[in-house]
């Protein structure tokens, strides 16, 4: 017979760690680096004590837990085999190992009798708090928990540093300032709140005019596409001659100044104050379509549809967009995008079929007709039905001229598979009436052969 494990008293017990029976005790844990030493116990205080300009304050593990963004840094002996997070309340069991109280209380609810790591049968059902590694868990929390909050402090002194020298530097010296401050606030919470929290939205945005250098406004748009912009700060970017260098930069700058132009109009869109007039703008809608062509550049192509995509919900603006050739430029692009591209470019595509001109520039777009028929049925839904609305448009607008070129390029063939899809009833029925619309032109036996029907569907 196999010899029983030896139990344990419980003054071993709750020292013992998940890997395998060693006594974890604090001199150790320096020694071996789960804890720092020297400064970590003297600096950082011990067993959650935070220590900071001569006075103490108990922090709550939990807090420190959930505020502590540390995923894979944290100890494997800190975390539980069941949840594989952090322990606030370690037990042990007869086995040596080391569960949070409430995950193996619960374990054993469910009626099961054995260990979840060894699945040994347990001899003993009690468990027995593991004093000595809660106290490693919570001082090494501690000591993080307190290395953070010196950053944020750090963090915070060097945004006013910044904002104060802003207010005197110019030139280089100025560029390199907003340089910094924007590697701050893009990595730092903290330090968005400092800006806004210091008056820094109308000192940063002061620096946008008319006699701006494109180096300084980069780095001044950058910065701003990283805060949170309240209605005053939106309605003071949306002068024109801020506006008009913005609209310069996306032309002219980088790749990250263009699609950082492009956020920023995106975010000054989206408020109360935004008056249409502010991107009806012939220079805008060039840069843009220009930045959504470039295929080297991704996130441009994005940045770029998300924002047009928003301008043509403008009804005011789509006569623009529609005179700036956005229309064939977009239809030639459409084999190129990727799905969540595709369906933005489609929706622009069909919010402009609803204008007289959308719907001539459709038409006279020798792609328009073959590159939707072949995105009826593969993609998406929604990108069926927006590829659907455009051929309807552009089929109804001039059904002897396209219909029977839709046709040729395999229409007939396609709609049939929307109609016998799982689609919706409203598409299903477009389709149907657009079978119709095409089937006009032939006889029935011709149209059926268009349909490339087997006999038994005929």
């Amino acid at each position: 017979m196999k010899e029983m494990p030896m139990y344990q008293p419980s003054w071993k017990r709750e020292a013992l760690d998940n890997s395998g029976g060693q006594i974890l005790d604090l001199e150790t844990a320096v020694k071996d680096g789960i804890l720092r030493g020297g400064g970590g116990f003297g600096g950082g205080g011990i067993a959650g004590v935070i220590t900071g300009g001569g006075v103490g304050e108990k922090v709550d593990l939990k807090r420190m837990i959930e505020e502590l963004d540390l995923c894979d840094d944290v100890p494997t002996v800190f975390i539980c085999p069941i949840s594989l997070e952090p322990m606030r309340d370690p037990v042990t069991l007869c086995t040596g190992q080391t569960y949070e109280r409430p995950k193996i209380l619960r374990w054993f609810s469910m009626g099961h009798n054995t260990c979840p790591t060894t699945m040994q049968e347990l001899w003993d059902d009690e468990v027995t708090p593991n004093r000595t590694l809660h106290q490693l868990i919570h001082t090494w929390f501690s000591q993080k928990y307190l290395q953070m909050k010196k950053r944020s402090e750090d963090v915070q002194g060097r945004v006013l540093e910044i904002l104060d020298s802003l207010k005197r530097v110019k030139g280089q010296a100025r560029v390199e300032a907003l340089r910094e401050l924007k590697r701050v606030v893009s990595a730092h919470a903290s330090a968005k709140k400092m800006v806004v929290d210091n008056g820094g939205f109308g000192l940063i945005s002061s620096l946008l005019g008319p006699f701006t250098s494109h180096a300084v406004g980069s780095e001044v748009v950058a910065i701003l596409v990283n805060l949170t912009l309240d209605a005053d700060t939106k309605v003071n970017l949306m002068q024109p001659a801020k506006v008009s260098l913005v609209i310069d930069m996306l032309n002219e700058g980088t790749i990250e100044t263009k699609v950082n132009c492009t956020r920023l109009i995106e975010m000054l869109m989206d408020g109360n104050d935004f008056q249409s007039e502010m991107v009806s703008s012939m220079s805008l809608l060039v840069g843009l379509l220009r930045l959504i062509r470039d295929r080297r550049h991704p996130n441009g192509v994005i940045a770029g549809l998300s924002l047009l995509k928003m301008i043509c919900s403008h009804k005011q603006v789509r006569n623009l967009v529609v005179s700036v050739g956005s229309v064939s430029q977009l239809v030639e692009l459409l084999p190129s995008l990727n799905s969540d591209c595709l369906e933005s470019a489609l929706h622009i595509l069909d919010v402009l079929s609803t204008l007289p001109e959308g719907r001539t520039a459709l038409k006279d777009c020798p792609q328009t007709i073959p590159n939707a028929v072949k995105l009826l049925m593969k993609v998406s839904e929604v990108c069926t039905q927006y590829a659907l609305s455009i051929l309807w448009a552009v089929c109804k607008l001039a059904p002897e001229e396209c219909a029977s070129v839709a046709v040729e390029n395999g229409l007939a063939a396609r709609l049939l598979l929307v109609i016998q899809s799982g689609c919706s009833s409203t598409l299903k029925q477009r389709a149907a009436e657009l079978l119709k619309l095409c089937s006009l032109n032939y006889t029935t036996t011709i149209f059926i052969s268009k349909c490339k029907l087997t006999r038994t569907i005929q």
